[in-house]
Formats: structure tokens, sequence, C-alpha cells
């Protein structure tokens, strides 16, 4: 290296870790701020439930405070009809089917929220690691043949569709109802 390259980079590093210290207290802050409001979504003064649909989301596995408050804000139509269909389409886990006279194609949708795809894409990710049911799906994507992608957005799938029977009962996640099932003894030779 030149003379000088050295201590020019040093010296460039030191300059940026304060900017970086700051993004990163900001960054914090923010989350905290919209943890807080949807807190705030969750209950109001005398403890009824005001939004519950915030609730309800937040309890499910992989659910975190981005996750929702993308959900509540991108996918807030959808939602509040409980149109199972729109929500799926919009988020971008919905197949694009194309048929002509010899060929049938299904694709991945690309004509949907970006923010609503990252968001369900790092819901089922997350999903998949801490719930063994998701993480049962997940396997039997991929030994369907399926890539990481295409079973995230299976997954994806199944966890929209249980997000939505839980709006319109209002019951909370249980995960004692999603029990995977035991997997069946094998016979022992006679």
């Amino acid at each position: 290296m030149a003379p000088g390259v050295m201590e020019a980079c040093s010296h460039h590093v030191r300059m940026l870790l304060p900017r970086l210290r700051l993004a990163d207290q900001q960054h914090d802050q923010l989350l905290r701020e919209i943890d807080a409001q949807l807190d705030a979504l969750s209950e109001d003064e005398q403890g009824k439930t005001e939004h519950r649909d915030a609730r309800i989301l937040r309890s499910l596995p992989g659910v975190g405070t981005v996750v929702c408050a993308t959900m509540l804000a991108e996918a807030w139509q959808p939602l509040e009809r409980r149109d199972y269909r729109e929500l799926r389409a919009l988020c971008g886990v919905a197949p694009v089917t194309r048929r002509s006279g010899k060929q049938h194609t299904v694709s991945m949708r690309h004509a949907c929220s970006r923010r609503l795809r990252d968001a369900v894409h790092f819901w089922a990710g997350t999903a998949m690691t801490r719930d063994p049911k998701a993480k049962a799906l997940y396997a039997a994507q991929r030994s369907r043949g399926h890539t990481h992608g295409r079973a995230l957005r299976g997954l994806a799938d199944r966890l929209l569709g249980v997000l939505l029977a839980m709006l319109r009962t209002g019951t909370v996640y249980d995960p004692k109802r999603r029990q995977v099932p035991a997997a069946p003894e094998e016979a022992l030779p006679t």
C-alpha cells in the first residue's frame, strides 16, 4: 500500500463510528416506539382489547414487532375483511398459474407488496425455527422436492390461513391445539 493509506482508512473508520452508534440507538428507539404502539393497540386503559387483531397477530410464533406492524399497516383491508384470497395475493404467497393449450406453468407471484412479501417471508422463516408444526410442514414441502423459497411460501400460506381462522374466531394462538402428530411406532419383528 502507498504511504498514508492505513492512516486514512483508520481515520475514516473513527469518523464513521459515532454515526453508526447513533443509527443503532435510533433503530432501537424506533423498535421500542413501535412495540409501545402495538401494546396500545392491543389493550386500552380498562384492559379490554381495542384492536384484537394486533393481540392475535402478536401471539403467533415468528411474528415480531416489525412483522406485526407491517402486516397491520400494509394489509389492514384484507385483515379487516378477513379475506384470505386477497391477503395471500397481496403477500405474494399465492402462485400464478398460466395455461395454454399444451403448457401449464406455476410460478411465484411478483405483483404483490414487497414489504408484505418480505415480512411474511421472515415470519415463515422464524416460525419454522420456533414452532415444531411449522418445521414439519416445511420439511414435508422440502421432501416433495420444493426449493427453500417455495417451501417457505407454502408455509407462509398455511400461516396466513391459521391467522385468518384465529381472527374470525377471535382467539389467540395456542400451541397445544396444533401439536405435531407423533411418529407411528414401527412394528417389532416377532
